[in-house]
């Protein structure tokens, strides 16, 4: 199973880019098509209009993409990213300028 720090944000119930969102690490399958984040099994879904990924169980929709370093994750939601505290240390190097663990070759 891969590992990656990653962006997560909630759009189910939130309108525009609302949700809540957090950075934290994400275990993904083998073939990248199902996410494990805070005890969800989140599966890749085509054909949303503002999600790439949907809960298993709940169906709420979820965007997942790697962090960026200018910190503008989300385009029109809470300022306020919260950093899992598991994932606080990498992604303060990330920021820094350091590459994101199983990235750093690109």
């Amino acid at each position: 199973m891969a590992r990656r720090l990653m962006f997560v944000q909630l759009k189910t119930g939130h309108g525009t880019d609302r949700g809540p969102s957090w950075i934290g690490w994400v275990d993904f399958s083998k073939t990248w098509s199902t996410a494990y984040f805070r005890g969800r099994t989140l599966r890749r879904a085509k054909g949303l209009s503002a999600a790439n990924f949907q809960d298993a169980e709940s169906g709420e929709e979820f965007w997942l993409s790697a962090p960026k370093r200018d910190r503008t994750d989300t385009r029109y939601g809470p300022a306020g990213t919260e950093v899992e505290p598991e994932a606080a240390e990498v992604y303060r190097a990330f920021l820094a300028g350091a590459a994101l663990p199983g990235r750093e070759n690109g």
